[in-house]
């Protein structure tokens, strides 16, 4: 099959940083490849791939300070996407609704995953005008806001088998990996230590748009004896953070859509404290892969609780629910579906004419 996969452009393919959507485009990517599919990515140019390349910038947007406005390089990578469009099979986009106009008009056979939170007020008229666009869920919880969708699908992320490996969690320590940011809630997981008497160790970074709530809630805090702010880690240091973890931390205060910490934890064998919420009990299995909360009382109290778990049991839910090559394959069942009911009328067929001549 001939795909095509459109990435934001925020960050490279995959990230050198933070990413978790650009992370889970290249683990797609590559998957399919690997699995004898032609592979096409629209990406920053400073993307690594065996795929071929189509760069919409020289660099990932995020870490570029000469970026002003990051909406333009990707409606120049658009209009890259329509002028090769008639060489793919299928389009995968991840770049949520921006494309809906042009793939509505140009009857491109295209699917969007959608990444982010949909249970925002203003999304609801939008999805309503577009509801022909099929689009894929990263959980079941994330459709909730937007029953009414046109969704054929959902497909939970996967990693690399072999990309973390288990650790043993020597370090005894409680992780935090990710954003700092208040629906990712640092300061309940800062709290969790302090009242366990844990170290914590803080990877995670700083947005532009949660640098004031960073300033005024969360760095005061870091002053305290047990507490090590890292800052953003990079990829190749995961095994050995989450590897040598007691528990990860996610004591989120938002409807996650999926949380990719969570299964990067499960591949290093780490169990993951999580309260509930969004997609968190569809992801972790309780008292096997971890513990889900309700309120910090029972995060504290779940604690010494970890200490029963199997690292290795943690690591099998991993490989068994959570793999890359389980992704592409949930994926490439997706396209085809799709492709086998996209109707083939008049009307359309004449638009693809016009857009030809």
């Amino acid at each position: 099959m001939r795909i095509a996969q459109v990435a934001p452009l925020y960050e490279s393919v995959p990230p050198k940083l933070y990413g978790g959507t650009e992370r889970v485009v290249s683990y797609l990517t590559e998957e399919l490849l690997a699995q004898g599919h032609e592979v096409t990515l629209f990406a920053s140019g400073d993307s690594q791939t065996t795929a071929r390349l189509i760069p919409a910038c020289p660099r990932a947007l995020r870490l570029n300070p000469n970026c002003v406005d990051q909406l333009a390089h990707h409606y120049v990578m658009l209009e890259e996407v329509l002028a090769h469009a008639d060489e793919f099979d299928i389009v995968h986009f991840h770049v949520d609704y921006l494309h809906f106009p042009l793939s509505r008009i140009a009857n491109l056979p295209q699917v969007t995953t959608l990444h982010g939170r949909l249970d925002l007020p203003d999304l609801i008229p939008l999805y309503r005008k577009y509801d022909d666009m099929p689009v894929i869920s990263i959980s079941n919880s994330q459709r909730r806001s937007l029953g009414f969708a046109n969704w054929v699908g959902n497909v939970y992320h996967g990693l690399p088998k072999g990309r973390l490996t288990p650790g043993d969690g020597a370090g005894e320590y409680l992780a935090f990996l990710g954003r700092i940011s208040p629906e990712k809630r640092a300061d309940r997981a800062i709290q969790i230590a302090c009242e366990t008497g844990m170290p914590l160790k803080i990877g995670a970074k700083v947005d532009r748009v949660d640098r004031e709530y960073y300033e005024c809630k969360i760095k005061p805090l870091l002053a305290k004896p047990n507490i090590e702010y890292i800052g953003e880690i990079t990829e190749d240091q995961k095994p050995e953070f989450l590897g040598n973890a007691y528990a990860l931390l996610f004591p989120i205060d938002w409807p996650e859509p999926f949380g990719l910490v969570m299964i990067e934890a499960m591949a290093c064998g780490t169990p993951t404290i999580a309260f509930n919420l969004g997609s968190v009990p569809e992801l972790l299995v309780q008292g096997k892969s971890g513990f889900i909360v309700n309120d910090m009382t029972e995060a504290v109290r779940a604690i010494p609780r970890v200490a029963s778990l199997n690292r290795a049991a943690c690591r099998a839910e991993f490989q068994a629910r959570f793999t890359a090559s389980r992704m592409a394959r949930d994926y490439v069942k997706l396209y085809e579906a799709v492709l086998g009911a996209r109707p083939h009328s008049e009307e359309a067929s004449e638009i693809d004419t016009c857009l030809t001549v």
